[in-house]
């Protein structure tokens, strides 16, 4: 009998990994050449670069000749679009792949991760603070230079206005050694500073006829001194800053002009600019004068259409001492017309000029710091702990990516590893911590990985023997169509595993008589295939001595039962089909019924269920006198077309995903609505039946079923 089981070949396809290049290409290039000749025809941004040449140059070519059409210029911009396009894509792919290259690695990710978030923000922040702390330093700066020329301004106004009342009431001769002595002194603080009394008509000094003699003394070196007195000056006085021109360029002087009180006269103190006051300022302040701008104004400078201009003027004003450079912004009088205009003064100065401004005098318990030193010195202490302190976390954070990034390079190893079939490979467990249990895992599952292989193994081992036992067993069923005169015959046998307890079997008899056997083993499997290999035996000698079925089963009870297991059962049905009589004795042990169908030349056609008395052979409680007063034999008639059915419980009991049975009554009415067909056919209608209404439900129970019918 052909097993029912049928195999398939199942197709696999070609397992690929991250790892492996995509084959697309049926060609590979094998030198630079070919990498290059195929990536400018077949790709955008080669095809884009190739146009955008050929247009330039076809462009370059009508330049060279001479003629230019109207599609030049089109034809050079369309070929600069193109290249532009082309050099835009291949950047793009080369940031694509230097970014999958940069961060393929998790530690590389970690890093820059840590850079983003701990590193760049204190370079933000740092950045924002000194970009700050310089604008602050340059604003104090100016605010320095700004505060010392407004002193210088105020300085001369000062001396112009203690000397103006001193000189009202002198005698000429007086005039002179007074302004003189008045220089002297005060020349000690302002080099350079001279003295000018000039004559004029004006009476601000009050109401007097007194003449005014012109006076000058003081050097006079920047400047000759004033004749006259410009209209624009008031009675009150003047005090602020004028430009003169010098050798290197036009330079900056203060200067103040008071009325001395009963005279026609104006006194002038100018003090300039020179040398020696820019050196006071770098030695008082730290500050030295690098050069300045200014833009002169003047009603009688102007254009053809009347709008005045501007003339610019840098000058250089001293050596580069101090490191970092700045501007100021002044205003300065024009001389002649009175008219403020601006001033850029460009300066020089270091930091500590700056803080010993802002730091004040020196703190007393300590002769040599002031208080802002102390507070500088305690700053940079701080600075030097923040530093100390973003270092430290720094190399944390780069010791815990390492580690991190270690532990998870050494699975990404050992998945590598596995991946080729290495189930050997341990990682080493470095750290306590979580990813330390991560690699025990992973230990743990490469050693479970090879135990369930070498189970795996075994698993196939065993199935190959089952699958050998199978073939063995079903060796055992009858093989091929059996044919006997008088009879139709068909059997069935599926057993629910590998290998089963169901078995049927076809003896031939002497004197035109067949017997017909079905079993069922309590249980299924191995141990179950073993018992129905002895029962065949066993059933091959007692049948060739017993003509009787229930005295051929009694026989068989009396020498199984001595072999069972306690747990284990046989049940069965054997009957002997007589063609010479027609008759069927039977004689059922605890089996299912036997569902008889009559032929066409019967009064009723109707199906009924066969049940003789007889218990299951094997069982141990007694010495089979139960057995013996139990079983039953049954003798028929027989009729043309008569019809049996014998089958196990495997059929009857199938069940749905419901967990409905089958039943004996489907079974009956289905042998009795397809009486008329073979055995081979209602056979596979019957099995058809069964499948359909099991549908997705796993088979439970060996499956056997035997067929005969007569002609």
């Amino acid at each position: 009998m052909a097993d029912s089981c049928s195999g398939q070949l199942i197709a696999f396809p070609a397992l690929t990994t991250n790892n492996d290049p995509p084959a697309t290409n049926l060609m590979v290039p094998n030198t630079r050449l070919d990498v290059a000749r195929a990536w400018l025809l077949q790709t955008i941004a080669g095809r884009l670069l190739i146009a955008g040449v050929v247009m330039k140059l076809v462009a370059w070519s009508l330049g060279v000749t001479g003629w230019r059409p109207g599609l030049f210029n089109a034809l050079d911009t369309l070929g600069g679009l193109a290249i532009l396009l082309s050099a835009l894509v291949i950047g793009y792919r080369v940031y694509v792949i230097a970014r999958y290259r940069l961060l393929w690695r998790v530690r590389r990710k970690l890093i820059l991760s840590y850079i983003f978030i701990g590193v760049v923000p204190v370079l933000l922040v740092a950045v924002f603070f000194t970009l700050g702390g310089l604008l602050f330093f340059f604003n104090v700066s100016a605010f320095m230079l700004r505060n010392h020329v407004e002193s210088v301004v105020e300085g001369a106004q000062f001396l112009a206005q203690a000397a103006a009342p001193t000189l009202g009431g002198v005698s000429v001769a007086q005039l002179t050694p007074g302004l003189a002595t008045r220089q002297s002194a005060a020349a000690s603080r302002y080099p350079l500073v001279s003295y000018s009394l000039v004559p004029t008509d004006r009476l601000c000094g009050g109401d007097s006829s007194a003449p005014a003699p012109g006076i000058v003394t003081g050097p006079w070196s920047h400047v000759e001194a004033p004749r006259t007195i410009p209209t624009w000056v008031p009675c009150s006085g003047f005090a602020g800053l004028i430009t003169y021109p010098a050798e290197s360029g036009t330079r900056l002087a203060a200067r103040a002009i008071a009325w001395p009180p009963g005279m026609r006269a104006a006194l002038i103190v100018d003090i300039p600019f020179g040398d020696a006051l820019i050196r006071r300022f770098h030695d008082e302040m730290g500050i030295t004068i690098d050069a300045y701008s200014l833009v002169e104004l003047s009603d009688r400078v102007r254009a053809a259409d009347g709008s005045r201009r501007g003339r610019l003027v840098n000058l250089r004003l001293g050596e580069q001492q101090e490191p970092l450079g700045w501007v100021a912004f002044l205003d300065y009088t024009d001389w002649t017309t009175g008219e403020m205009s601006p001033l850029t003064v460009g300066f020089r100065v270091g930091p500590a000029a700056v803080y010993r401004y802002l730091s004040g005098p020196s703190f007393a318990p300590l002769d040599n710091y002031n208080l802002g030193q102390i507070f500088l010195l305690l700053l940079a202490v701080i600075a030097g702990l923040f530093l100390i302190i973003q270092a430290v976390a720094l190399l944390m954070g780069l010791s815990l990516a390492r580690s991190i990034t270690g532990s998870v390079h050494e699975l990404f190893a050992g998945t590598e590893r596995v991946r080729r079939g290495d189930f050997v490979h341990k990682i080493a467990i470095r750290s306590r911590d979580q990813l330390g249990e991560l690699a025990g895992s992973f230990n743990s599952m490469t050693a479970s990985i090879e135990g369930l292989l070498r189970e795996k193994a075994e698993k196939e081992r065993l199935e190959q023997e089952l699958r050998i036992a199978r073939s063995i067993q079903m060796s055992l069923l009858p093989q091929g169509p059996f044919d006997m005169p008088g009879l139709s015959l068909s059997g069935h046998c599926e057993p629910a595993r590998e290998v089963g307890g169901d078995y049927y079997d076809f003896l031939p008899l002497e004197h035109d008589r067949l017997g017909i056997l079905i079993a069922d083993v309590a249980g299924k499997g191995t141990s179950a295939a073993l018992y129905m290999a002895e029962l065949k035996g066993l059933v091959l000698s007692l049948s060739r001595h017993h003509v009787s079925p229930r005295q051929m089963l009694i026989e068989a009870n009396s020498i199984i039962s001595k072999h069972l297991d306690a747990r284990s059962f046989i049940t069965m049905t054997y009957a002997v089909v007589d063609l010479r009589a027609r008759t069927m004795t039977c004689s059922r042990a605890g089996h299912c019924p036997l569902i008889y169908v009559p032929g066409p030349d019967s009064v009723s056609r109707a199906a009924q269920l066969l049940t003789p008395e007889g218990m299951v052979l094997g069982l141990q409680f007694d010495l089979g006198d139960t057995f013996d007063r139990l079983l039953e034999e049954v003798t028929l008639p027989l009729g043309r077309g008569d019809l049996f059915v014998l089958y196990t419980d495997g059929i009857s009991e199938a069940m749905n995903p419901q967990g409905d049975c089958f039943g004996d009554q489907r079974l009956v009415e289905l042998a009795q609505r397809h009486a008329d067909l073979t055995c081979d056919a209602l056979r596979e209608r019957i099995l058809s039946e069964v499948h359909t209404f099991a549908g997705d439900a796993a088979q439970h129970d060996d499956m056997t079923m035997v067929l005969v019918k007569i002609n």
